[in-house]
Formats: C-alpha cells, sequence, structure tokens
C-alpha cells in the first residue's frame, strides 16, 4: 500500500513538473515574440521600401541634386566620396533580433541630425530607424567622419605652411604677418546631470566653449572644443593647446607674425587685439578697422558654420561624451567642403564689400543662432610693452605705406569701429 502511495505521488509530481515547465516555455516564447515585435514593427521593417533613404536613393540623388544637397548639405558625389571613408568603420553584422542598418542609412540619418538638430525621435519617423539605434550610432559615425576627414583641420606644421596663410591675409585682405584670426564661441547645451554649475556660463544658459583659429578663406586651422562654459574665457584659452604651442613656440611660426583677435583674448605679441574704444585718435582708429576687416573671417566662419548645420540654432541635447564628436564632424565637414567644393558658399551667405568697400553684412547675421553664443569681453589689464610696441608699429604702418585707398572714407562713414 506504502508503495502504491509513493508511486501516485511520483506520477503526480511529474505531471506537475511537466505541467510548471511548459507554462515556463510558453512565458519565455510570449516574452521571445513580445521582444522581437519591439525590435521589427511593421512600419520600422519598411524602411528599404517608405524610408527617406529610399527617397534619396530612387528620387533626390539622380532628379533632383539640389534638393539632395539640401538634405545631407553635400552633393551625390560628396556624400559617396564620404561613405566609401567611413563605411568599414561603421559597418556591423547582422543580428537575429532585427535588420542590420547600413553604413549609408547611418551616414545619411548623422548627416541630416547635424543639418537640422531634428529629435532623434522625429529622425526615427522620417528614416525608419529607431531612436535608441540612432542614439549609439551617431556618436560612432561622428567620430568616423571626423578622423578620416582630419587631413583637411590640421594646424600647420612647417614655416612655409604659415607663410602661405600669411599671403592670403596680405593679399585679400591687406592684413601682413598675420597667420590667423582667434576666436570662440559657447555651445548651448542642455543641462547635464549631476553637473551642478560647471557649465553654466555667463548668460545663463548651459555650454562647452568651441574655440577656434581660422585661415584668411573660412577654413578652421585649429579646433578646441570641450571646456565647461563656466570657466572664464582667458583661462579657457590659456588652458587650451593653442596657447601653450605659441607660448612655446613650438609650430613653426616665423618671427613676427601674428594672430587677430577681440577684446576677449590679451594682447601678447602674438596676438593683436583692438585698441581700446575709449578716446581713440584717428590712426588708433584706422587701426581698428583694418584688425577688424581682416579679423571677419573667423566671424564669418562660426557664421556659415551655424547656417550650414541647424543643429547649433537650440540648445544641443546629448551626452557629454557626445558633444565633442559631433562639434568636431561639423568642423571637420565645413573644412572638407569649403576646400573641395566652390558652391558651398554662395549667394550672400557671408559679409561682402562692394567696390567702394563699404560692408554688407551676410544673411548667416539674420538666422537664429542662439545655439551659439559670444565670449564675452575681458579687461585684460596687463599687456606687456613688446606687444604694445608691436600694435603700435602695424598703427603706424596701416597710417603710412600701409595705407589703403579707401581707409579714411570708411571711418569718416562709420565713425565707429
Amino acid at each position: 500500500m506504502n508503495d502504491l502511495v509513493v508511486e501516485s505521488c511520483a506520477v503526480l509530481s511529474s505531471v506537475f513538473a511537466t505541467i510548471i515547465a511548459k507554462k515556463i516555455e510558453r512565458l519565455q516564447d510570449t516574452r521571445k515574440r513580445k521582444k522581437i515585435r519591439f525590435w521589427v514593427r511593421e512600419w520600422i521593417q519598411r524602411r528599404n521600401m517608405l524610408g527617406a533613404s529610399n527617397l534619396v536613393r530612387m528620387e533626390l540623388k539622380s532628379n533632383f541634386p539640389e534638393d539632395f544637397r539640401n538634405l545631407l548639405r553635400m552633393t551625390e558625389f560628396q556624400f559617396e566620396y564620404l561613405l566609401l571613408r567611413v563605411t568599414n568603420i561603421i559597418s556591423k553584422s547582422d543580428t537575429n533580433m532585427r535588420q542590420a542598418i547600413s553604413a549609408k542609412t547611418k551616414l545619411e540619418v548623422t548627416l541630416r541630425y547635424l543639418a537640422t538638430g531634428d529629435s532623434f525621435k522625429s529622425l526615427e519617423f522620417l528614416f525608419r530607424v529607431p531612436k535608441n539605434t540612432i542614439s549609439k550610432f551617431i556618436p560612432e559615425t561622428c567620430e568616423a567622419i571626423y578622423n578620416e576627414l582630419a587631413e583637411f583641420i590640421q594646424v600647420p606644421v612647417t614655416s612655409d605652411e604659415w607663410k602661405n596663410i600669411e599671403y592670403g591675409f596680405r593679399t585679400r585682405w591687406n592684413f601682413p604677418r598675420c597667420v590667423g584670426a582667434l576666436d570662440g564661441k559657447h555651445v548651448v547645451i542642455r543641462a547635464p546631470p549631476g553637473s551642478g554649475s560647471d557649465y553654466f556660463n555667463y548668460k545663463n544658459s548651459y555650454s562647452i566653449v568651441l574655440m577656434a583659429l581660422v585661415d584668411s578663406d573660412y577654413c578652421f586651422l585649429y579646433v578646441d572644443v570641450g571646456a565647461k562654459g563656466r570657466g572664464s574665457d582667458g583661462g579657457i584659452f590659456q588652458n587650451s593647446s593653442l596657447y601653450n604651442a605659441l607660448e612655446t613656440n613650438s609650430l613653426a611660426i616665423p618671427n613676427n607674425f601674428v594672430i587677430l583677435a577681440d577684446d576677449t583674448f590679451p594682447l601678447k605679441k602674438y596676438i593683436m587685439k583692438p585698441y581700446s574704444r575709449r578716446n581713440l585718435t584717428p590712426a588708433e582708429r584706422i587701426y581698428n578697422y583694418r584688425l577688424s576687416r581682416a579679423r571677419r573671417v573667423v566671424e564669418n566662419a562660426f557664421g556659415i558654420l551655424a547656417s550650414k548645420f541647424r543643429l547649433f540654432e537650440k540648445p544641443i541635447s546629448l551626452k557629454l561624451e557626445t558633444l565633442d564628436k559631433v562639434v568636431l564632424a561639423c568642423c571637420a565637414i565645413h573644412n572638407w567642403l569649403k576646400k573641395t567644393n566652390p558652391r558651398y558658399v554662395t549667394g550672400d551667405l557671408i559679409d561682402y564689400e562692394d567696390e567702394d568697400h563699404r560692408v554688407f553684412p551676410g544673411s548667416w547675421r539674420q538666422n537664429n543662432h542662439s545655439g551659439l553664443q559670444n565670449l564675452p569681453a575681458t579687461n585684460h589689464r596687463h599687456s606687456n610693452m613688446e606687444a604694445q610696441q608691436i600694435r603700435n608699429k602695424y598703427r603706424d604702418y596701416f597710417n603710412n605705406e600701409g595705407a589703403v585707398p579707401w581707409q579714411n572714407q570708411i571711418i569718416d562713414v562709420s565713425n565707429e569701429l
């Protein structure tokens, strides 16, 4: 009798175990099906047929080149060139959970994000790519873009390279022995979690700082990005690699060559800035005009950047470790397109002069660039005697043998610099 009871209990236990195992299996299958449905939602699956990539490939690419350029900020040829450069870096193999995103789609999504600053959710609907996936591959793609285009944004390393830059400033902007114009911008961002006031700047917004040295043709020679917006602007410059290189004279810049800057930066033997606006003599006003005229290249370079990449029109909502990659990618693309595409800057986008050298502001100045804020002027009280003497020599030169025919008329008309 006891054996029968034991045997019956064993049978029942086996039956219950089987039932429980089947229930667990069905539950796991249900969870798997739910997970699969999440990754392959039906409208996502139709990416290749109905997503924006299909629009680019089937219609814009061959039939509407202007619209293609407006969508991605470059021509079809330039897109294909860039895609060839980055494909091996950003490609990934297929997975069992979802259809892999092609390198082409990743590049299209990334370029559209830089061009518009659209939310990842908007890009999800446009390209039929999940926003979580977009957030993962945009930093990788931006890093690949910057690395592959690094040749277009390198600091000169030889004396001859600096002399070529000086030739541009001397012949185009009538400012001899100049090898660059320096300026910086606060790139406005969303408040980083847990950052306190580290990124809170003087305009009551959160930012990182983009500092750049620009040549005579609106191209970046040097960029430094990522300094916390809270830092004093003079301190940001002094903590940059450019400052250290200039102080130690490690860039092979010929003697007596200078960089142009505004009141944000200190007067040094290698940095020329305007005279204080108070009680200016006519000769000092002429000098200020000539410096301002040549230094406009850096203002316009930032203006072009913000106009082509509308990402800078509003606070950028990205992780801190992603921000630098995105900003550097924009700067690298800017240089690449400026040097290889004559149509990159067209019309009245930048400041221009008429035949009498009167300045007309470029259209970028009327656009919304609230995402890029100026660095504040700083009262640098201590400039050494050598720096003051160099500035005075420029002042005397511009008012004598280095004068240009129109400068007195411009000064009389403007009456303010």
